[in-house]
């Protein structure tokens, strides 16, 4: 009976080895930790199972028999599989390897992107505000972050993140932004017909890993409205373009008889005494150069730009914008904006409202070369007209002196540099010997092909007081980013599409496929089978 009973404890004594070698995972597997415990099980189980199979060995020469080779067979070779799918997953995992089909490789990063992100030396995130992912955005984010650990992506419920979407200033879903270290960029804001572009992506990632700031200058010394705070002060306004990798700074042109060479953009905000002749020929020199102005004239001042202006076919009229719409309680001298054109500066405005108080119309002309977009368009007549009786309390328009409504308020303009205007160095007459010339100051992008202007009759909206009301900090904001040409894409990155490959038929060549494939080719194939059933019969 003893020796009965201890065959069965020796036969059932790999069941208690199973177990512990089971538990000893289980455990390693839940705690993601392989310490004394667990290892201890898998051991104490490994020396469990060794002992039952030198039983089984030496009791009935359990190895030689053939179920036992079979099976031991078919364990060596499952092992193997699984060795090799693991090996191959553990490749695959750490040396990926894809293979985009597409003709136009449509899921592959352009050379230029994939360079850009494999030499970032810095950490950048993009931060999508979006409730949803989009598995195309999502899949191009991935493609970005495979080319280097630096770049990271997250998407921000921005109702769940308060904090967050507040330090970014969103203001909508979808918006996207790119953050490195203290600087933050707008890439886009993507929605279901505009996805997210690599072609933004890439520009806005190099542009935001530049080492270079943007260099914005505000001119000084005419009554213009000032940088440190204060009454009328444009200080919000700088401290804005700051939080953007903007650097500002006054410029006075009377102690510097040219515009600084790193000058991206000149602010002219609000000038209440006129400039002096060698001012504005700086000033005109430094847009024949490739330069960029932003002019906010109010109504009532006359800073004596007329020269400059009307070498781009601008005018400011001196009547007043009136608004009686009475839609607000600003008073009939605060036009009220809804309407924009269909610019970069005003492109995610919508309907959305902006106010100029004691604004003045901008009337344009065409000029050979100058390409004008309107920017900001008031109410038709006769909700809004430009008085020209300002000491008439009355608010009637007068036919001949007054001008109709709709009023354009502000306008953006562009020109070409041609190769005559293009900045060259100047020799220097100096009795001593030199052998380098002395070069013609120029803005600091050197690879400037044209030169922008935005000129808008009013000031008031960029004050301090005004600045972060409904849209007029963007209008501020939009104008300066445009006019300093960063929206210009310095990666040539040609935008992928796929080929067409549709084919138009005709209803009869729609109805002939139709029965083809679904009654001709059927019919052959039983055809033949019943052909090879006969013949093997």
């Amino acid at each position: 009976m003893k020796s009965i009973s201890t065959k069965k404890f020796w036969k059932y004594l790999i069941l208690p080895g199973l177990f512990l070698v089971a538990a000893g995972f289980t455990i390693a597997v839940v705690s993601e930790s392989w310490g004394t415990i667990p290892l201890a099980l898998i051991i104490c189980g490994a020396v469990v199972i060794g002992l039952w199979l030198i039983w089984q060995s030496q009791e009935s020469n359990w190895w030689g028999r053939r179920s036992t080779q079979a099976g031991t067979n078919a364990l060596v070779a499952t092992l193997a599989v699984l060795a090799i799918l693991g090996l191959i997953n553990f490749l695959a995992s750490r040396y990926e390897f894809r293979a985009d089909l597409t003709e136009t490789k449509l899921f592959t990063l352009a050379p230029e992107s994939k360079e850009l992100v494999q030499n970032l030396k810095q950490p950048v995130k993009v931060w999508v505000f979006d409730v949803t992912q989009n598995p195309q955005d999502r899949e191009l984010l991935e493609s970005y972050q495979k080319q280097n650990p630096q770049f990271k992506f997250e998407y921000v419920d921005p109702q769940g993140r308060p904090g967050l979407t507040e330090k970014f200033g969103v203001k909508d879903f979808g918006e996207v932004y790119l953050e490195s270290g203290e600087k933050k960029q707008l890439v886009q804001v993507v929605n279901v017909s505009d996805r997210l572009s690599e072609i933004k992506l890439t520009n806005s990632l190099q542009q935001i890993s530049s080492t270079s700031t943007t260099k914005v200058y505000f001119l000084q010394g005419h009554g213009e409205h000032q940088l440190t705070a204060g009454e009328g002060a444009v200080f919000q306004a700088s401290q804005a373009l700051s939080n953007k990798n903007y650097t500002t700074s006054p410029l006075n042109l009377i102690e510097k008889s040219t515009v600084p060479s790193d000058a991206n953009v000149v602010v002219v905000a609000g000038p209440k005494r006129e400039l002096f002749d060698t001012e504005v020929k700086a000033l005109q020199n430094y847009l024949n150069q490739g330069g960029n102005l932003v002019l906010m004239i109010d109504q009532g001042t006359d800073p004596k730009l007329d020269s400059l202006l009307t070498e781009w076919g601008v005018k400011l009229d001196n009547r007043l914008a009136i608004d009686v719409s009475g839609n607000v309680n600003l008073g009939p001298a605060v036009p009220i904006v809804t309407e924009y054109g269909q610019h970069p500066i005003t492109k995610e405005f919508g309907n959305g409202i902006s106010f100029y108080r004691l604004a003045r119309p901008v009337i344009t002309t065409p000029v050979p070369g100058i390409e004008v977009t309107k920017l900001l368009i008031t109410k038709p007549y006769p909700n809004t007209w430009a008085e020209s009786d300002l000491n008439n309390e009355n608010l009637e328009f007068n036919e001949g002196k007054d001008l109709k409504g709709p009023l354009t308020l502000g306008v953006a303009l562009t020109r070409k540099l041609s190769t005559s205007s293009k900045p060259t160095p100047t020799p220097t007459t100096s009795p001593q010997a030199q052998t380098k010339p002395s070069p013609t100051p120029t803005p600091s992008d050197s690879t400037a092909t044209e030169s922008r202007m935005v000129v808008i009759g009013d000031s008031d909206f960029a004050t301090d007081n005004s600045f972060t009301q409904q849209l007029n900090g963007d209008v501020f904001l939009n104008s300066v980013n445009w006019a300093s040409q960063q929206d210009r894409q310095p990666l040539s990155i040609r935008p992928k599409e796929p080929k067409n490959r549709r084919i138009n038929l005709t209803a009869l060549q729609a109805n002939v496929l139709a029965v083809s494939s679904l009654l001709v080719l059927p019919l052959i194939g039983f055809a033949v089978a019943a052909i090879l059933w006969w013949l093997r019969r």
